[in-house]
């Protein structure tokens, strides 16, 4: 059984990968620059691509990471044009430092939250009240994300309380800095389950989905993104209204997400 440490260990080295530095001269170029949910990279590198084989213009720089990290960023002053968040929490965090254009706030994505397991594992579970993993888990851990701060491990941990389970499995948590990060601990072989959301399972051959978590059993998963209130870039309203386009939609679904496309100021 691999230590914790280590399984936080690397779920910090993930996020560090997924969330690239931005330095001061970075900061001072024209470049599009957004601050993207890590459970985003698939469907919004797609999107992007396809935006700049649309319009011509450069690629935008999207730094990708948990919506606890981004948003923490946001506020120390990192040069970000857009941020997307996979909850309301974190949008509504920075949203009250006065750091976002309110009349620019959409609440664009859906997802689901799922329990996974290593491609090859023979583990059958129903998430009912009073689910046991115990026996699923042997002497390993339950991957998550943080569950104070990454939106995921929220749910998750918001999904085991309404289903009884979570006093079972409290001090068998895993918990990593993003939700890529509880994927990868799966997808290796480190966790034998995991929780993340569907369109991650979906983003990882490695791994399969075993249950999928009731929708009341948490609070709705919302993806709000909104523009940094003192963003330049004139490009920065153009790629969100593309977002919003028909032309985006297929992209999102096809990762497994919902499309919501809903203008919104709160929670």
């Amino acid at each position: 059984m691999i230590k914790r440490r280590t399984l936080l260990g690397m779920g910090l080295a993930l996020a560090v990968s997924l969330a690239p530095a931005f330095d001061a001269a970075q900061a001072q170029t024209k470049d599009l620059v957004i601050f993207a949910a890590a459970s985003m990279k698939n469907a919004l590198d797609e999107a992007a691509a396809n935006w700049v084989k649309e319009t011509g213009k450069p690629a935008p720089k999207i730094s990708y990471a948990a919506s606890n990290t981004l948003a923490k960023q946001i506020e120390n002053g990192a040069p970000a044009d857009l941020f997307v968040s996979a909850d309301l929490d974190w949008m509504d965090y920075v949203a009250g430092k006065n750091l976002i254009r309110p009349e620019s706030r959409v609440s664009l994505l859906s997802n689901r939250i799922v329990l996974i397991a290593g491609k090859d594992s023979t583990a059958r579970l129903e998430l009912k009240p009073s689910a046991d993993l115990s026996a699923a888990l042997g002497s390993g851990r339950l991957a998550m994300g943080n569950v104070d701060s990454v939106p995921a491990g929220k749910y998750g941990k918001a999904a085991l309380e309404k289903l009884g389970s979570w006093d079972k499995l409290k001090d068998k948590i895993a918990q990593a800095e993003s939700v890529r990060a509880a994927l990868l601990l799966v997808s290796r072989g480190e966790a034998p389950l995991g929780i993340v959301y569907a369109t991650d399972a979906a983003a990882d051959p490695q791994v399969k989905v075993v249950a999928t978590f009731p929708e009341d059993s948490h609070p709705p998963i919302v993806y709000p993104v909104a523009m940094i209130k003192d963003s330049a870039n004139p490009d920065a309203q153009a790629f969100l209204t593309y977002l919003r386009s028909p032309s985006a939609k297929p992209v999102f679904e096809k990762q497994g997400f919902m499309v919501l496309n809903k203008p919104a100021t709160s929670s």
